[in-house]
């Protein structure tokens, strides 16, 4: 019997709940993990309520704003924002955690990963936002890539 390694069955799982995603652009998807146990998860979309970019059509491409700039210039909340706002509400403790995510987080998302206490994190695809790199890096964060055949590789 083949098992998957954690990396790869979180990260999978993590692919599965990109599939969710509203945005235009680019689907993402995140888990937060403790002790190899799955906490909570989270894509990128319009908040609860809210019209998604699907319906509306994409601000970011309306104005024309490049990747990996001006977050702010977004209907939508990204997944790592969602998974750690999911585990918020539901009083899930998510300190020390792993989060694996379909792609590299913004600046934005590199910052609210290091208050929430996240130790490490594991992604599968780069995100054009080196700012956010350096924080994690900072403020202890270990980021790794995870490459084909289930192995992370530290950045």
């Amino acid at each position: 019997m083949n098992r998957p390694t954690w990396d790869e069955y979180f990260m999978a799982i993590a692919e599965q709940v990109a599939t969710r995603s509203t945005c235009l652009r680019r689907r993402v998807g995140a888990v937060l993990v403790v002790d190899k146990r799955l906490l909570a998860t989270g894509y990128n979309g319009a908040p609860s309520g809210v019209p998604h970019c699907s319906e509306t059509g994409c601000l970011r491409e309306q104005m024309a704003v490049p990747s990996g700039q001006r977050h702010e210039l977004c209907r939508g909340l990204h997944a790592e924002q969602n998974a750690i706002i999911q585990a918020a509400k539901h009083g899930v403790r998510i300190d020390g955690a792993a989060l694996y995510t379909t792609h590299h987080p913004c600046s934005m998302c590199a910052k609210v990963c290091i208050n929430a206490g996240i130790r490490r994190i594991v992604s599968r695809h780069d995100y054009p936002d080196d700012l956010g790199k350096s924080l994690l890096r900072q403020g202890g964060v270990r980021l790794e890539v995870f490459a084909p055949g289930g192995a992370a590789e530290e950045d």
